[in-house]
């Protein structure tokens, strides 16, 4: 059994996390967001960067081009590794690098067709590249699901940190919270259709179901905390404020699902939003 040079001279030296180390600080970004920009879990990247945790050769891949470093130089082999095949040119790489247009076209795709009917061949067409250099990025259908659905995880997050920075009260909060999550956008509509895949794969996979766990415990928290805000400021009245926000994000669930998946007409987003709402006005709101 062969051992792959570039992983054993990554192993032997400890420098593979030193230089990724001075790619992050070359961009200036946190860990956190260079981890966004790799659409790697930053968990993940921690685990590696610590040396408890190794890097694969798609995710080298991925911090040389977004770091603009050669691979080869990254796992301290001689420079001039070749793009990956069938690739363009970087010149001619879209803004955000190819390993990103990879994750939006397949969110596009997973929404409009599902991510049982889309194969590799799609993805590679709809970024203008071949199926090798999907794999370069992303060796398995597991990646790019996982890496979709944390793109859509992290653009929510981003999102949700904006309205709630800027609202005035715990009650304002939860209605920016509300309105996010109701499909009314393409945006807004993309996602939960991957959502909706990421439920199904869930059951299946080890690894998706982790990741499933992982943003609905954040996003049950971020709720939480909401609702918690709320009764310390008088806006809610006191409630159970960890099974309200598993009753409402359930409830979210269930709505953003009859409005996707029945005849146009029938759970409107309007009626999805208005139905929020009276929940609000009759568990929460303080008289």
């Amino acid at each position: 059994m062969h051992e792959d040079p570039g992983t054993r001279l990554a192993d032997e030296s400890g420098d593979l996390t030193d230089r990724v180390k001075q790619v992050i600080d070359g961009i200036g970004c946190s860990r956190r967001e260079f981890a966004r920009r790799i659409v790697m879990d930053p968990s993940k990247l921690s685990r590696s960067l610590s040396g408890t945790r190794r890097f694969t050769v798609a995710e080298i891949v991925r911090i040389a081009e977004i770091g603009g470093v050669d691979p080869g130089r990254l796992l301290g082999s001689t420079p001039g590794t070749p793009a990956p095949p069938g690739d363009d040119a970087p010149t001619a790489l879209p803004e955000g690098g190819r390993p990103l247009q990879i994750v939006r076209e397949t969110v596009r795709l997973i929404a409009e067709h599902g991510f049982h009917s889309v194969r590799v061949a799609d993805i590679a067409a709809a970024c203008g590249t071949s199926t090798a250099a999907i794999h370069y990025h992303f060796p398995g259908r597991d990646d790019l699901l996982e890496a979709a659905v944390r793109w859509c995880m992290d653009e929510d997050t981003e999102r949700r940190a904006q309205g709630l920075a800027g609202a005035l009260d715990a009650r304002e909060e939860l209605l920016h919270l509300i309105a996010l999550q109701t499909p009314r956008t393409e945006q807004q509509r993309r996602q939960w259709l991957v959502w909706l895949d990421m439920w199904a794969q869930a059951a299946r996979s080890t690894e998706v179901g982790r990741l499933h766990d992982h943003y609905y415990r954040q996003w049950r928290t971020t709720v939480a905390d909401v609702l918690r805000r709320g009764v310390e400021q008088g806006v809610f009245r006191p409630v159970d404020v960890e099974f309200t926000a598993l009753r409402l994000t359930a409830l979210i669930d269930g709505l953003a699902t009859q409005v996707l998946a029945t005849a146009p007409g029938s759970t409107t987003p309007d009626a999805m939003h208005a139905a929020l709402i009276a929940f609000v006005e009759s568990e929460l709101t303080a008289p």
